[in-house]
This record gives structure tokens, C-alpha cells and sequence, in this order.
């Protein structure tokens, strides 16, 4: 399989062939040679699975293959950081995730983004993000995992940021670039612990036992927790930084702000995915920290219920959309956190985890394109520029309806077998866990169809033009990620994905799925009632429920709480007399000292006039003073 590194390198060329050369080709050019280039990765992806997936196991185990390897820095004789490629059932995994992801949205901007000013700056940024993405997921040791984590946080500043002239954008790409860099210190950190116990970055030494960080630390604690819990929940602020999870989410709903394609791309499938493989990873370590593991199912379970409630009463689609995503990814997060075992039914979760991971990232990137779709079409983001569209746009209106049955749960679309799992795992681990989750997928099935029925049904909004469906460019992939959310379902992905790499064979518990698909039919049966036809029981509803209301629609005012921090505390008692201190004696002293020399110099600048005779008069009054003061003294 060396021919990986070509999935690689490819968009690496890409990156650098539009950004620098793209303002000498059209639009058509840039694009075609953007797109093509995504065809050729994913077709390569699909050929390393391909192969990879069908080779001989070995003692029932897919074996970890590492096709391209070089050292890059040598530290000491046990530590070095070394660049490759290493390919395993989760890696090959993500690589046909991003690759399919990306290679839709690369088609679907044909469309959407024609004629937009710096068209081939976005496919530049496109083709950087893809290569970052790639580079994270195949790393083959934790620093060139964290290279990658990091280019993968510049090329979503640059693409979340990409209408720099409008203030919005600009905002919420430093509010992403600043949130995830605190998160990425963490993360940091902990790399540094990690490796200073064991010895190593490499991932085959850190998760195959050879080395053992509970062993290493053992009998080390600060604050009454062991180094090993430490560098392991470091690790995972920063996943939770790039996967928004509470209460470092707050940058993902501003994310919108950039072209609703990259919102397929990063904010639902790939960026976000991140901390999750993060944790998934380095699962082998973060089995021996059970408090980690609690720690993670707590964020994740409170993060989930959180962006849950506050999607219920958003307006705009695409914030319906990105608080979805918050609360899907925190679903993977606490079935990673509630699995305890590397083996058997203890390590559901993990697989569960895992498979929701896939099958989110098709219906979700098929959400964020349709309703890229929606928006070309009215030129509004709320839904009170929408309703009735199914009237105008029907292929939309079938793959959107397609991907909210998926993901609220509905079979036999492929996010009821996913989120079945980790309902199945969580309660396996705790009743109480079990329950949270299960009313958490009520509200999701609840607020996926509010959007929907607000968008296709309702009342039909006044259009300055008629609404149309969008051109093929951008329907054809909405076609084909809903024909996979159809079927990505039967995929039997416990037999290549799961903790201990052993074959696991998927059975369905009827009685936790029975009681999902009931939750999820009364929470649609809800939203029919108060959506589907113009009536004022939504708004009596909100009255209701006002206090409540207000706070959900305005996040909890975690944004103000965030603001009032920063600027009231930090900067005003911190800041700003750190920064009187700095002008009023730092530089007041160098100033002074500067003026003391400047003042010395012009008294005594006629002893360097350059006047031989000058010099002279000097010589011979010193001379004279010399000899006088001789001649005192003796």
C-alpha cells in the first residue's frame, strides 16, 4: 500500500498549485482541478480500504501496517519524532470518511460558490484542510498527530473566516482560532507528560502494552490524582477543544459564519470528529484511567442534553444544524467514556462509538449541504424566509427528510443502528446514563423535525423570487450521501472496527431499540403537531415556557459569561494595570535612562568635533592637569 502516501501528498500539491497559481486560472479551472484531484484521494482511499479490509488476519487481528516512515528529530537516544503513515482499522476508516466528505463538498461548491470572489483561494483552503485532516488521522505517533492538529486548526481559521470583509466572519474565526489554541495547550501538555513517562510518541509502543503509563507513574500524584489520570484528561481538552464539547463549544455555533459547504466539511464530518479519534486513539491508555473515563462520560452526557435543549428553539438552520452536531459528537464521547473493557460486550461503546462516527458524518454533511441548498434558494438563513419548499425543491426536500429520520433514530435508516449502540452500551454501563441519553434522542428527533417541517411545510413565506431546486452540481451529491445514509446502516462494522481489533458481531437489543424508536416516534408526533401546519401553539408553548425559553435561545448566556471574563476580569483587573505597570515603570525607566544618555552626550559632543585643534587644546589641558596633579602629590 505504499501508494498511500500519494492520499497525502496530492492535496498538499493541490494546496499549493491554487494558492499560488490560482489567480491565473478561471473559476472552471480551479474548481475541475480541485475537484478532480479529491476524485483521484478518495478513489485511493477507497483502494487502500479495499485492500487493507480484505487481507488475512492475523490470530483474528487486522494487522497495523506502516507503508512510509522517516525520522525527522532526534531528541535523545529514546525520544525522536519521526513522520509516516500508519494504517489500522480506525485510520482506514477516517480516511474513506474525510475523503467521501470532501470529495461531495468539492462538487457540491462547483455550484454553490460559483462566482464568489476568491473562488480559488476556497479550493486552496479546501485542498490545505483536506491534506491536514489526512495527515492527523494517519499519524503514526502523538507530535505528528499534534503538526497536523494544528494545521488543521489554521486551515479552519482560514476557512471559517473566508468572507473577511464581512465583521461576522472575521469574529468567529478568531473566536475558533483562539478557543481551540487554550484547548490545544492542554493538549500540549499532556503530550509532554505522556511522552516524559514513557518514553516514547510512537503509537504501536504507547497502545500495545509494551509500555505501560499507569506502571511508569505509579505512586506519582499532584493534587491527590495520579500523573497518569493528569496526562490523560490534558490529552482530552484538547479533543474536547476541536470537538465543542461544554464548555469549550462555544466557538462551533459562530463557525457558521463561513460557506455553508465548509460546515459540511469541518463542522459536521471531519474538524470535529478530531477529538474523538483523539480519545478512540489512544483508547488502550485511557482504559487504565477509569476517572478519565468518567470525567469524559459526564462532558459529553451534560454537553449532549445542553446543545440538545438550545437546538429546540434556534432559527437560524444552519446554528439548528451546529448544536446538532455538539450533541451527536458528545454522543460518541460518552459511549467512548462508558466502554471498560478492550474485549467482549464491555467494549461496545468503543464500536459504537466508532460506527456513529461514520454514519453521522453522511447524514450530517447531507444535512449542512441541503440545507447549503435551502439558503441558495431563498437567500435567508432563518426559517421565517422558509416554509413550503417541498413544493419547490424536491430533491432536497427527500434527502433533508431522509437524513432527519437517520439521524433521529428512525429504522432503517443507518444513524438507528449507530445511536441503538450506544444507547445499548450506556445503559449496560448505568440505567441513569441509559435514560439521560434516551431523552436526549427525543429531543434531537423533536428539533430535527421542527427544522424540517419549518423548511418544507408551514407557512410559505413571501419570496422576492420563486424558489428553485439547485443544479445538479449540488444535487448530486445530496443523492448520494442520503443513498448511503440508507444503507451505511447493514454495514457490519463490528467486524473491522472495534477496541481490541477482534471481530465482534452486532446484535440489536430489542428491547433498548423498541424504546429509542417509541421516544423518537412521540418526539416527531410532537413536532407534527405544533409545525406542520401554521397555528399558535408553538408561540403559546414558548409563553409557557418563557424563562426557560429565552435563556435556551440565548445559549444559557455562556457567550456573555465568556465575555463578561474576559473583558470585566482578565482584561480590566488583569490586563490593564499589567499594561499601566509596562508603559508608567518599564518603559518610563528605559525611557529615562535613554534621556540621561541623550542629555550626557549632547553636553559632552564637542569632545568628538573633528577639529584637529580642538583635539589638541584637549591633549594639552590634560597633560598639563596630569602633571600638576603629579607634582601635588609629590
Amino acid at each position: 500500500m505504499e501508494y498511500s502516501l500519494i492520499i497525502l501528498l496530492l492535496p498538499m500539491l493541490l494546496f499549493f498549485v491554487l494558492g499560488i497559481g490560482g489567480h491565473k486560472m478561471s473559476h472552471r479551472t480551479a474548481g475541475l482541478l480541485g475537484t478532480g484531484g479529491l476524485f483521484v484521494i478518495t478513489a485511493l482511499s477507497y483502494a487502500v480500504a479495499t485492500q487493507y479490509f480484505t487481507q488475512p488476519r492475523v490470530e483474528g487481528i487486522y494487522p497495523t501496517l506502516i507503508p512510509f516512515h522517516i525520522e525527522w528529530l532526534r531528541f535523545t537516544e529514546w525520544l525522536h519524532i519521526d513522520l509516516g503513515i500508519l494504517l489500522d482499522p480506525i485510520s482506514v476508516m477516517m480516511l474513506v470518511v474525510i475523503t467521501t466528505v470532501s470529495c461531495m463538498v468539492h462538487l457540491y461548491s462547483l455550484g454553490y460558490m460559483h462566482g464568489e470572489t476568491g473562488f480559488q483561494r476556497y479550493y486552496a483552503f479546501l485542498s490545505l484542510f483536506t491534506f491536514s485532516m489526512l495527515g492527523l488521522v494517519v499519524a503514526t505517533n502523538i507530535f505528528q498527530m499534534y503538526i497536523f492538529w494544528e494545521l488543521v486548526g489554521v486551515s479552519s481559521y482560514l476557512l471559517i473566516g473566508f468572507y473577511y470583509t464581512k465583521p461576522a466572519a472575521v469574529s468567529a474565526s478568531k473566536k475558533a482560532f483562539i478557543v481551540t489554541r487554550f484547548a490545544d495547550l492542554g493538549f500540549l501538555l499532556g503530550i509532554l507528560l505522556l511522552s516524559y513517562y514513557t518514553k516514547t510518541f510512537d503509537f504501536a509502543v504507547l497502545t500495545s502494552g509494551e509500555v505501560s503509563l499507569a506502571a511508569t507513574t505509579a505512586g506519582k500524584t499532584f493534587l491527590g490524582i495520579s500523573v497518569a489520570s493528569w496526562a490523560m484528561a490534558l490529552v482530552f481538552m484538547g479533543g474536547a477543544g476541536k470537538s465543542a464539547m461544554f464548555p469549550l463549544h462555544i466557538w462551533l455555533p459562530d463557525a457558521m459564519e463561513g460557506p455553508t459547504p465548509v460546515s459540511a466539511l469541518i463542522h459536521a464530518a471531519t474538524m470535529v470528529v478530531a477529538g474523538v479519534y483523539l480519545v478512540a486513539r489512544l483508547f488502550p491508555i485511557y482504559v487504565t484511567t477509569p476517572e478519565v473515563l468518567t470525567m469524559i462520560t459526564v462532558v459529553g452526557a451534560v454537553t449532549a442534553l445542553y446543545a440538545a435543549v438550545v437546538a429546540c428553539v434556534q432559527t437560524d438552520i444552519k446554528r439548528v444544524l451546529a448544536f446538532s452536531t455538539i450533541s451527536q459528537i458528545a454522543f460518541m464521547m460518552v459511549a467512548l467514556g462508558v466502554t471498560t473493557e478492550m474485549q467482549g460486550h464491555g467494549a461496545l461503546g468503543y464500536m459504537a462509538s466508532m460506527f456513529h462516527l461514520f454514519t453521522h458524518a453522511m447524514f450530517k454533511a447531507l444535512l449542512f449541504l441541503g440545507a447549503g441548498a435551502i439558503i441558495h434558494s431563498v437567500h435567508s438563513n432563518e426559517m421565517s424566509a422558509m416554509g413550503g419548499l417541498r413544493k419547490y425543491m424536491p430533491f432536497t426536500h427527500i434527502t433533508f427528510l431522509i437524513a432527519c429520520l437517520a439521524i433521529s433514530g428512525i429504522p432503517p435508516f443507518s444513524g438507528f443502528f449507530s445511536k441503538d449502540e450506544i444507547l445499548a452500551a450506556a445503559f449496560e454501563k448505568s440505567a441513569f446514563w441509559g435514560i439521560w441519553l434516551s431523552l436526549v434522542a427525543g429531543l434531537t428527533a423533536f428539533y430535527m423535525f421542527r427544522l424540517y417541517y419549518n423548511i418544507f411545510w408551514g407557512e410559505e413565506a413571501h419570496h422576492e423570487h420563486t424558489p428553485h431546486e439547485a443544479p445538479k452540481t449540488m444535487t448530486i451529491p445530496l443523492m448520494f450521501l442520503a443513498a448511503v445514509t440508507c444503507v451505511a446502516g447493514f454495514i457490519p462494522f463490528g467486524h473491522f472496527v472495534t477496541a481490541g481489533g477482534c471481530s465482534y458481531d452486532i446484535h440489536l437489543d430489542w428491547t433498548v431499540a423498541s424504546v429509542s424508536i417509541v421516544i423518537a416516534l412521540a418526539a416527531i408526533a410532537l413536532a407534527t403537531w405544533l409545525y406542520m401546519r401554521p397555528n399558535d401553539k408553538p408561540a403559546r408553548m414558548a409563553d409557557s415556557m418563557r424563562r426557560l425559553h429565552t435563556w435556551a435561545y440565548h445559549r444559557f448566556y455562556l457567550d456573555e459569561v465568556y465575555m463578561f471574563v474576559t473583558h470585566k476580569i482578565i482584561f480590566r483587573r488583569i490586563c490593564e494595570p499589567i499594561a499601566w505597570f509596562d508603559r508608567h515603570v518599564v518603559d518610563a525607566t528605559m525611557n529615562l535612562m535613554a534621556a540621561l544618555t541623550q542629555s550626557a552626550s549632547y553636553r559632552i559632543r564637542t569632545l568628538q568635533s573633528g577639529r584637529l585643534q580642538a583635539y589638541a587644546t584637549v591633549f594639552l589641558l590634560g597633560a598639563l592637569f596630569i602633571a600638576f596633579v603629579l607634582l601635588c602629590v609629590w
